[in-house]
């Protein structure tokens, strides 16, 4: 990144039609620099909900006992997502 905390990004074709559309009189944005700033804050957001998402799904089995727990080999994994695959 530059001193000045700058960052320089050439754009063409359909992604430049695409930006032009967002930005001026018939767009959101007012300028390019505010569009790409509101799609960093989107990716970000959406980052944090899918880990927010990951840590739900994977609560349940962290705060289990140890007796809920069942053994099974990478084998019967295996053969079992393959069984699943089967029958979809």
């Amino acid at each position: 990144m530059a001193a000045d905390n700058s960052i320089h990004v050439r754009v063409g074709g359909r992604l430049q039609t695409h930006l032009q559309q967002q930005v001026g009189e018939n767009g959101l944005y007012e300028n390019a620099s505010e569009y790409i700033r509101a799609l960093i804050r989107r990716d970000l957001h959406s980052q944090d909900e899918a880990w927010d998402w990951l840590k739900k799904q994977l609560e349940p089995g962290l705060r289990a006992a140890e007796s809920e727990f069942v053994a099974v080999s990478a084998e019967d994994v295996i053969a079992r997502n393959q069984r699943r695959t089967r029958t979809r």
